[in-house]
Parts: C-alpha cells; structure tokens; sequence
C-alpha cells in the first residue's frame, strides 16, 4: 500500500520514524513518501519536504511566516495527488494538517491521524473538524478517549511514543568521561526546546540560572538542526557542558532538570528526572492563548496525572530566582523529591501498554487491508 505521512516538526520526526518501521512491519510492500526529517527518511519515507523549513510555533509567528506555510500546503496538497496514496498519515502539527484532512476529505482520500492536536486544550470545538475529516485517530494520552467520545467520535488509544523512544534507549555508560563533568556537584538539565523561537526565549533565563547557581554543573540539549549562535549565552560559564543531540543520556545522568514546555518535559518524567517546567512566549501570543485555554496545567506529566506534580512557571514567573529556588528543593534529597519520584511512577505505570508505535500501524494496516 502507499501512504503519504507528514511531520512538520522534530518530535513528530522522531515518531513518525518509529511508525514506519512498525508499518513496513506488517506491511512489507509499503511505499511511503511524505513532509518529515532526518528519522523518517532513514526509515524508509521519500521526503518532498523537510520540516525545518515548517518549524514556525505560537500563534503570532505563523502568522507572521503564513505565505510560506501556505505555498508548503500547496506544494503538499499537489504531491499527494499525483502520489495517490491508500492512506495520508497525519502526525501532529494541527495547523498544517488539518488543512490537509479538509483537502483529503473532499478528494475522496482516506486520512488517519496519529498523535492528534491538542483540541482538549483550547478551541475545543476543532474535534467535530477532526471527525467529519479523519477517517480514524489514533491517540497517545489516556485522557483523549473519554474527550473525543464526548463529541460521539471514536478513537483508539494506542500508548504513548515517547514511552517507546525511552525503552529503545541505550545507555552510554562514558557520558560522563566524555564530557569531562564533575562529579562532585550535581548536574542539572537544562532542555531549552528545539525551535528557533523557543531558544531565543528561554536560553536567556536559563543562562542567568546558570550564573546564579554556580555550585552545579549544568548539561544544556543542543539540537544540531538550529544555528549554534542561539547558545552562546552558555558558552562563557565553567559550570556549562553543551550536549549536542543526547538529551537522554543527559537526563540518566542528571539530578534535576529545568525544561521547556512540550514533549520533553514527559520525556524527562519517563527518565524519572525531578525537574521544574518553564515558558515564555511573546507578549502577543500569550494574551491569545491565555484567553483560550481550557486546561489547568501546560505540562504533559500535570495533564496526564490530572494534579500537579511538577512546579509550572510560566511568563514572569519563569525567572531565574523562581527556578533557582525551585532547583534547590528538587536537588535535595527529601520528600518533594521522593513524591515526586513516586508521582512518576505511577505515570510511567498508566503510559506503559505496549508499544504505541507498533499498535498504531498494526491498527492501521488492519483498518487498510478490511476494506
């Protein structure tokens, strides 16, 4: 069978890298082709388009840069009809794909959505977009199969990738010699993001947190795709190592972490790593969103444990002083640390049904091959 899948950003990269080597899997014929990145190329999908020319985030920036995102849905929509794939895989990166549902829709192609947008968190209303366009869902959190059935639409539940992306982890057991850390202090992540505009906002923050807590070394997660100028902030602190592209042996071997909103902050929670979560956005966007918003937490680990497990500062409370403080009781052994740690584990209890990758495309494959 053929299917189109697209990812518009490096997360959705790594997943959707992971679902075509489940796919292929049970559907040794695939030919794929599709918009992704570097993981999803090397398992096997002809890229038209690489999502860093996509990687535009907030509500203000898209805005800003909707020319560009516009002849990208135009140069994809095009692409898919002279593909004419079985199936159009939809990963993420809601702004973008759910033009591409409401295009298959009206060509009479089938599109299933795996790790759907985040409608429960604001404009809700977008899932009764969702089930008049996708033909099936297939969602990562517990929570979105009794919020989509509130809209009578039915989803399959299928784990969560991240979950996958933390057990096929192995561990480099000279990543501490390799990166000459000393081992008398504490080493504390700091997960700054992987978008230009998330960077520019919270490495100047996390870089005074740096300078106030000179009595920890501090690992930062450099991703390779973005311009290496956006660290130099870091770059003139002893107590700073810049690891490029090993956020998970970073966090195996870290005390604490201080990690920007999004999918990092479950990952370091999987890594079962005390952290305090931040998150600036423009003064503009913030206002939209904050009018919005339908939840009570902006963190994967809060949403999912449906409580605060993790300190959330966001905006001005996202400052250094803040953090530092909150570091210091994350560090310290004691019994925030441990609830925590056991907050955690029952997350990591709820998450753990398998491989998401592997249930999503057998799922899919199945749905295909029934008609």
């Amino acid at each position: 069978m053929k299917y189109f899948i697209i990812a518009g950003e490096r997360s959705g990269d790594l997943h959707g890298g992971n679902l075509v080597k489940a796919l292929t899997k049970f559907d040794q014929d695939a030919v794929l082709q599709g918009v992704g990145g570097d993981y999803m190329q090397g398992a096997g999908v002809s890229l038209n388009t690489h999502y860093r020319e996509l990687a535009f985030m907030g509500f203000i920036e898209v805005v800003k840069n909707i020319n560009t995102v516009s002849r990208y849905i135009r140069k994809t929509k095009s692409e898919i009809l002279k593909f004419r794939p079985d199936v159009i895989i939809l990963i993420d990166y809601g702004g973008f794909n759910m033009r591409i549902a409401s295009f298959a829709k009206k060509n009479n192609i089938k599109v299933y959505y795996y790790i759907t947008p985040k409608v429960w968190a604001w404009y809700q209303r977008r899932a009764l977009k969702l089930k008049k366009n996708v033909t099936k869902m297939f969602v990562i959190l517990p929570f979105e199969k009794d919020f989509f059935r509130q809209f009578d639409a039915d989803v399959d539940y299928v784990g969560n990738p991240v979950m996958d992306a933390v057990k096929q982890h192995i561990p480099d057991t000279s990543f501490i010699s390799n990166y000459q850390i000393d081992q008398a202090k504490p080493l504390v992540a700091l997960l700054p993001g992987s978008r230009k505009q998330e960077l520019q906002r919270m490495i100047p923050v996390m870089a005074e947190v740096v300078k106030n807590n000179q009595e920890i070394n501090f690992g930062v997660a450099v991703v390779n795709n973005l311009d290496g100028t956006l660290y130099d902030p870091f770059r003139y602190h002893p107590n700073v190592s810049l690891i490029p592209e090993d956020t998970y042996n970073l966090l195996l071997n870290s005390r604490a972490a201080v990690v920007t909103s999004g999918t990092a902050t479950l990952e370091t929670s999987l890594f079962r790593v005390p952290q305090v979560v931040i998150y600036k956005a423009s003064a503009s966007t913030y206002r939209v969103v904050k009018l919005m918003i339908k939840v009570k937490f902006i963190s994967l680990v809060n949403l999912i444990a449906g409580k605060e497990v993790i300190k959330e500062l966001i905006q001005h409370d996202a400052n250094a002083k803040a953090i530092g403080e909150e570091l210091q009781r994350l560090i310290a052994e004691g019994e925030y640390r441990q609830v925590m740690l056991r907050n955690y584990d029952q997350i990591i209890k709820t998450l753990d049904i398998g491989s998401a990758s592997e249930n999503a495309a057998r799922l899919m494959v199945q749905y295909l091959r029934a008609v």
